[in-house]
């Protein structure tokens, strides 16, 4: 058993560390999980514990079904909170709408779907989860830092793979390892 995701890598650029890092200094009081820069992804489909014989079924549906699809890129764009301001819980990027990227999605969902994999429900959002809240003390401040970027440009993405990750959690936080690559030509 291990716990997996399929999932695109994101190499943080110059304006996306900056965003982290002013972040970070404005809300240095609060109790925030931070994504390592080595971890930051866009999150396809969340599988979590799957055997290893299924693991080699999803890896084999995501070679036929990522071949040809072609590279892409994406815009990171603005920032936000899941929940709301009264109950912040994750600080993210956002991404500008993309055919490709949810034409992606759509064709590894399906592919899923064929394995009988149990999926959540809920619609494609695609974003970077840049930070986990444990404890906020000051709202207004988490409030005016995700203003100064919420309508900003912040990096363009070159999609030229799909990854299988195992996640491994550990004390120090998670570790994200590459089972298997699919390239998208």
């Amino acid at each position: 058993m291990k716990r997996i995701f399929i999932a695109l890598k994101v190499e943080a650029g110059e304006t996306l560390l900056k965003m982290i890092s002013s972040l970070k200094s404005g809300l240095s009081k609060d109790i925030i999980k931070w994504t390592s820069p080595d971890n930051i992804h866009i999150t396809l489909a969340f599988l979590g514990d799957t055997e290893e014989k299924m693991i080699k079924a999803i890896s084999s549906m995501l070679k036929e079904k990522c071949n040809g699809t072609g590279r892409f890129e994406l815009i990171l764009n603005g920032s936000g909170i899941f929940r709301n301001l009264s109950d912040p819980r994750i600080i993210w990027t956002g991404i500008e709408p993309s055919e490709k990227l949810m034409h992606l999605n759509e064709i590894i969902m399906n592919g899923l779907k064929e394995l009988n994999i149990k999926l959540e429900e809920r619609p494609f959002n695609p974003h970077l989860t840049i930070g986990r809240i444990k404890h906020l003390n000051d709202k207004q401040t988490l409030k005016a830092l995700i203003e100064q970027y919420q309508n900003s440009e912040i990096q363009i993405i070159p999609v030229t793979e799909v990854i299988l990750y195992e996640s491994i959690l550990l004390q120090s936080g998670p570790v994200y390892k590459p089972i298997a690559r699919f390239n998208l030509e």
